[in-house]
């Protein structure tokens, strides 16, 4: 808990430092931008105020000159009503008329070569010449092209100033109300992270405790929302693993107990002849008969031992297939001719149904363990029957089928005929073909390793029926 509070409080600072920075900056240049696009506002207004004023007095003294002192005193009330002052200054730059508070002239040799050039000069806020900050200009007296003086006007910009500094005060207050708003912001948003966060991390000691059923609530909406979406993935993942795992073992186990089961009927059987034989137990005329008991046990182990190994071979992928192109009708008559004498001793017929024209691109060996294992399972389910061996095509593609009019097998079994060890009689004793239950797990290993597919369909009671579809592929592949 208390690192937990480390990480609250160290994400509400991250939070709040951030949001504080970017209203801060926020503030700073809209403050500094606003308050330098007011003060040229200001003083180009006053400046064309003043201008304007000087204007009309130099156009009124141009009219009637004789009447310049007069004119003088009228915009001197004028102009003082407003705060304004101004001087008159001939061509040398000697003052001859100054208005009530008007300044001297002080201008540079570069300024007073401008202005007797007939251009206007504007100053701002120029703290060298007055002891305020003002806008002032100087206006040229021209008289036939000729320079005359001119006229020097000033206002101070206090007022200005003033609302330059209130516009600033309310931009402080704005600061700090965002201030506030963004340590809400900040808090509100840390305790909600945080808070998901937190289920992330008690989800997380959850599955490292052995539960794999968590589930957090995941978005789309952020980061986290999608750390959620991942974690829950891999939660399913992680279930879908220990499910196979546990499965696995399962199997393992059941495995060793079905090999434990089918080793011992032969060894006990092997065992006890060779004692039997060893302390001469059997009768002189029953000796070759429990010899050849010996050696046909014997040969079930040895059968039992290379179907384990061919099934572990496929699922390891140390099987190489070497394809080519096989005519399916002579294949389905080599497994004809192969097991008609055990059908026989079943009374079972085998036929075969396939256009010469069909081939299939397999291993031929492979091929062959396939058909001979389907078969022997068809002859070991069926008595008095037919099983049927048919090749034919689909869309090019070529198909195998092994149907038997045998016991079938019930519906909700079918699905476990291909795992191993798994007898669909179980009330049976060994029988001399597929005893161990592992010819067809072998089988839907090589059909798959071939690119194909297998299915199975039966009706209790009327048989089974095989489809194995491959894929044609070019040869060498």
């Amino acid at each position: 808990m208390n690192r937990l509070k480390q990480i609250k409080i160290r994400y509400i600072y991250q939070q709040f430092i951030s949001h504080i920075s970017i209203i801060v900056v926020a503030f700073l240049v809209l403050g500094l931008l606003f308050a330098h696009y007011v003060g040229n506002l200001v003083y180009e207004n006053k400046a064309e105020e003043l201008i304007t004023y000087g204007k009309a007095i130099l156009k009124e003294i141009e009219r009637n000159p004789i009447a310049t002192e007069q004119i003088i005193n009228q915009h001197s009330t004028v102009l003082r009503a407003r705060n304004i002052s101004f001087s008159m200054f001939d061509q040398d730059a000697n003052l001859y008329a100054v208005g009530r508070g008007g300044p001297a002239i002080e201008l540079s040799a570069s300024e007073w070569e401008k202005i007797t050039k007939g251009k206007t000069l504007i100053f701002q806020s120029d703290y060298k010449r007055f002891d305020q900050g003002v806008t002032f200009v100087v206006l040229p007296y021209m008289v036939g092209g000729t320079f005359g003086g001119g006229i020097l006007l000033t206002s101070p910009i206090s007022g200005s100033s003033t609302m330059i500094r209130q516009v600033n005060q309310f931009l402080i207050y704005a600061i700090l109300i965002a201030l506030g708003v963004s340590f809400l912001l900040s808090w509100l948003l840390s305790r909600i992270h945080v808070h998901r966060i937190r289920r992330l991390r008690e989800a997380t000691s959850l599955v490292s405790s052995g539960d794999y059923h968590v589930h957090v609530p995941s978005s789309n909406f952020d980061e986290i929302g999608e750390l959620a979406n991942d974690f829950n993935h891999m939660v399913k993942k992680l279930n879908h693993s220990m499910e196979e795992i546990e499965s696995l073992e399962n199997r393992r186990r059941q495995f060793m107990a079905d090999v434990s089961h089918e080793m011992r009927t032969p060894l006990t059987t092997i065992s006890g002849v060779i004692e039997g034989l060893k302390n001469d137990m059997i009768p002189e005329e029953d000796k070759e008969r429990g010899i050849n008991l010996v050696s046909q046990e014997a040969k079930r182990l040895i059968r039992l031992v290379n179907e384990n190994l061919d099934i572990e071979k496929v699922r390891s992928n140390q099987i190489q297939l070497y394809r080519e192109d096989i005519q399916l009708l002579e294949v389905l008559e080599i497994i004809q001719e192969q097991l008609t004498l055990q059908a026989e001793e079943k009374n079972v017929e085998i036929l075969v149904e396939a256009d010469p024209d069909i081939e299939v691109n397999a291993d031929y060996d492979r091929l062959v363990q396939i058909l001979i294992n389907i078969t022997k399972n068809s002859i070991q389910f069926t008595t008095d029957g037919t099983i049927w061996l048919r090749g034919k095509t689909e869309g090019n593609e070529p198909i195998i089928e092994v149907e038997d009019t045998g016991i079938g097998i019930d519906p909700n079994e079918l699905e476990n005929i291909w795992r191993r060890f798994y007898k669909a009689d179980i009330s049976r004793t060994s029988t001399p073909y597929g005893e161990f239950g592992l010819g067809l797990s072998i089988v839907k290993q090589l059909v798959l390793l071939h690119n194909g597919e297998i299915n199975v369909t039966s009706e209790k009671g009327k048989g089974t029926k095989f489809v194995i579809r491959f894929k044609q592929e070019a040869v060498g592949n």
